[in-house]
C-alpha cells in the first residue's frame, strides 16, 4: 500500500475532472450493480504510464461530446479492496493497472488493458475512448 500523501495528487488528477473515487468495496458495489446508461471505470496506478498516458487520455476523452453518464475511479495498491471488488467486474480479464473499462447498462463493453496503454500516447488513448463512446453512449 502506498501512503495517502504520495497518492493523493495521482488520485486528483482524476477526481478533479468529475471522476468520481471510490475508495470501498460497499461503494463499488452500490456504483457498479445500480447502473443504467454507460459508466466509464478507470483502474488508476502510480506508475508512469498511469500517468503520462491513462490519465491524460481519460481527461482527453471526458472532454468529447458523448462521454459516459458516470465515470469512477479505484486506485490499485491504495484502495485494495475497493479495487478488488472492481476487478471482479472486469472478468474475464485479468488484474490491470492501469486500465480503463466502459460499461453500458451493466455490461463490459470496451475495455483497455495496461498493455495497451504501455507505450501509446495520451491521445491515442483517448482517440480508442472516444470511439468508445461514439459507439456506446
Amino acid at each position: 500500500m502506498y501512503p495517502p500523501d504520495l497518492v493523493a495528487p495521482m488520485a486528483k488528477d482524476l477526481t478533479d475532472h468529475g471522476v468520481t473515487g471510490l475508495t470501498n468495496p460497499e461503494e463499488v458495489i452500490n456504483t457498479l450493480d445500480n447502473q443504467d446508461g454507460t459508466l466509464l471505470l478507470v483502474v488508476n496506478s502510480v506508475c508512469g504510464c498511469a500517468a503520462a498516458n491513462a490519465r491524460p487520455g481519460v481527461k482527453i476523452a471526458l472532454q468529447h461530446e458523448k462521454t459516459p453518464a458516470k465515470a469512477v475511479t479505484v486506485f490499485a495498491g491504495v484502495n485494495k479492496e475497493a479495487t478488488a471488488k472492481a476487478r471482479e467486474y472486469l472478468l474475464p480479464y485479468p488484474p490491470s493497472s492501469p486500465s480503463i473499462a466502459l460499461f453500458k447498462d451493466g455490461k463490459l463493453v470496451h475495455f483497455i488493458e495496461r498493455h495497451h496503454i504501455e507505450g501509446r500516447s495520451a491521445v491515442m488513448i483517448a482517440e480508442n475512448l472516444k470511439m468508445a463512446f461514439d459507439q456506446y453512449c
